[in-house]
Order: C-alpha cells, then structure tokens, then sequence
C-alpha cells in the first residue's frame, strides 16, 4: 500500500499551474532553494540514463534584462495578436493566457530567477531521425517538470517558455553555453503572490482517450 498522501500528491499535480502574473517580483529567492529544487529533479528519468541534462541559473541583472530582451524579440506580435484574436474569438481563457503571456514579456528583466534547462547533444548523430529527438526531449522534460513540482511545493511559481529560443544562439553567447550544450526553454522563477491555485478547466477525458483503437470521430 502506498505511503503517500494521495490527496495532497494530486493537489500538487492538480494545481501546479503556469505563473505569470502571480510571480513576486519583490522577494528575493534564496539560492539554496533553487539548489534543492535542483537536485530533486535530478531523480527524474532519462534516456538511457545518460543523464545529459545541464541548468543554467540566471540572476544577474543584466544578464536577465539582456534575456528579456531576446525574449520580446522572439515573441513580436504573437502574444498580443493571440490575446485580440481569442477575445474576437470569445476563448476568454486562451485571452487570459495571452494576456498573462504578454503581462510576463514585459516583465521578465524582473523576474529575480531565470532557470534554463539544457540538455547535452554531443551524442547526436548527423541529421538525426525524429525518434532521436522524441529520446532527447524526453530525457529533459521529466526533469523540468519534477523542478516545477518541487519549487510549487515550496511556494515559488514557474512557467515553461520557449520564446527566447528564437535567438538561442545570442542567449548562449551571452551566458557561455557550448555548442554541444542545447537549450530548450527558459523558466521565470519566483515567490507566488498567494498559493491557492487551482485546477485548470480541460475538455473531458473521454473526448481525447483512444483505447486499443483511435477513434477518428474524436477528432473530428
């Protein structure tokens, strides 16, 4: 039988949202913290357990307003094209997450903790087919996810983006990363204003489970 407190496990999966607009921008976050977030999402699977995963911890002030910057440059118009578009389009919740999108771009220099996750692809051969990079991916993502996990459990919020990649190769310049060294997101970190997050809404689960067969008019 199982030792853990189920209720409290599933509050965790349940709630441990994207933070933006909830991020205190005022706290300072302790490095210690951040470290044993860290280590506890070293205990996540990985492919072959190679265990390629790398962390780039960004407090700098600069270095996070020079992020910020590539940030809103990877982003152009797409978040408040999104956010008009939704409301237009009467997704009041796609328009809150635009919005809370945009909200973030204009405020991630302030964001006191920047986590980048990487991941080693010395490994990688030459043109590598797509079931190399389903490998890859899924050696970093169970990582980043125990890190967010772990960090909503001490009350600090996070939110996985991928808009600085756009200019990936100037953010590694910037920060010293090598080439053998891939980035694949960058995660604003910080204190939430308040913990009590909840559930999002999604679509019930039996319009997107398959069972031994795809049902194609699930698709439909």
């Amino acid at each position: 039988m199982t030792t853990f407190d189920l209720a409290e496990t599933d509050r965790l999966l349940t709630t441990t949202r994207a933070v933006r607009k909830r991020l205190d921008l005022e706290r300072e976050v302790p490095r210690g913290i951040i470290r044993e977030c860290l280590e506890i999402s070293q205990q996540a699977p990985t492919g072959s357990n190679r265990q390629g995963w790398r962390w780039m911890v960004v407090t700098d002030t600069a270095k996070r307003a020079a992020l910020a910057d590539l940030y809103r440059r990877g982003a152009g118009n797409y978040l408040s094209d999104g956010e008009k578009q939704s409301a237009a389009a009467g997704k009041s919740q796609d328009a809150r997450v635009f919005g809370s999108a945009q909200y973030l771009a204009e405020r991630l220099q302030d964001v006191p903790v920047h986590v980048i996750p990487c991941i080693r692809i010395d490994h990688l051969p030459e043109n590598p087919p797509p079931r190399a990079w389903a490998g890859l991916m899924g050696s970093i993502w169970p990582a980043v996810w125990s890190l967010q996990l772990a960090l909503r459990a001490r009350g600090l919020g996070s939110a996985l983006t991928t808009l600085h990649l756009a200019h990936e190769k100037e953010a590694a310049e910037l920060l010293g990363i090598p080439e053998t060294v891939m980035q694949v997101g960058l995660l604003p970190v910080a204190y939430t204003i308040g913990t009590d997050f909840q559930p999002a809404k999604r679509p019930p689960l039996d319009t997107i489970l398959h069972w031994d067969d795809w049902d194609a008019a699930k698709d439909g």
